[in-house]
């Protein structure tokens, strides 16, 4: 049994992976990290320095959180996912000096689906040279950064099929008279609206033909499923920095 305590259990996240642990049988979560909304059904505590040791600290908390509750699981030798985002230079580095004493696992995007999608993406790219690469993604009208955290991974996936940096290569915005493309670039296009959970594709457009890899979220639960698929996983590993193509392929 894989016991394991939730940074971040009272948000949007957390509740969702309460709601999903049922479906795995070896895996128990015995406590949570909370801020100031209330949560029941687990011990929890208002610090995660505060945390009783356990095997995987699964991390849904604030940038602030995160420094925290990474700090826990070098302390007390846990593994460690987290989907925090908008982390700090500072932080990245906090993470990777925690990955030579203990097993870490950053994702954007937990979805198996998503995480598939990447895999073949950076395939396609790679073989399907003289396509023209276009990253499409639609979110509900409340989420507030743009391109998602998703579509900047796939894009990555399909600048090193292409042996390029994501930053040399990417067209982030066309208004105007912009010219032809050019041969190297990946586009981003953005729709807002609804409550649409989540949707990427990414287009490979070559002379004649088109290629369409698609992902579409339907419920928000596949996140927390993912999540929770990696803390079985990364549970007793080596120290380390993993990802989810680890989780999923290796």
């Amino acid at each position: 049994m894989t016991t394991v305590a939730i940074a971040g259990i009272a948000g949007r996240m957390g509740r969702s992976i309460m709601s999903v642990q049922g479906e795995f049988r070896d895996i128990q979560i015995t406590q949570g990290v909370v801020g100031s909304t209330p949560f029941h059904g687990v011990d929890t505590v208002d610090d995660a320095s505060k945390l009783n040791p356990v095997d995987v600290i699964v991390d849904f908390a604030t940038p602030r959180g995160f420094s925290a509750a990474l700090a826990a699981a070098v302390r007390n030798k846990s593994g460690f996912v987290s989907g925090s985002t908008g982390l700090s230079d500072e932080q990245v580095e906090e993470l990777a000096a925690a990955s030579e004493t203990i097993p870490v696992l950053l994702a954007a995007n937990f979805s198996v689906g998503v995480n598939i999608l990447e895999h073949l993406v950076e395939s396609a790219a790679k073989a399907a040279q003289g396509f023209d690469i276009e990253v499409f993604e639609a979110h509900h009208r409340n989420k507030v950064d743009a391109p998602s955290g998703t579509a900047l991974f796939l894009g990555e996936a399909a600048a090193r099929g292409r042996d390029a940096k994501l930053n040399d290569v990417a067209q982030w915005a066309r208004q105007g008279h912009t010219g032809a493309r050019s041969d190297e670039e990946i586009g981003f296009q953005v729709v807002r609206g609804g409550s649409v959970v989540g949707e990427h594709t990414v287009f490979l457009l070559g002379a004649g033909e088109r290629i369409e890899l698609t992902h579409r979220a339907q419920d928000r639960a596949i996140f927390a499923r993912g999540a929770l698929r990696a803390a079985s996983w990364i549970a007793g590993k080596a120290p380390g920095n993993y990802t989810m193509r680890d989780v999923l392929f290796s």
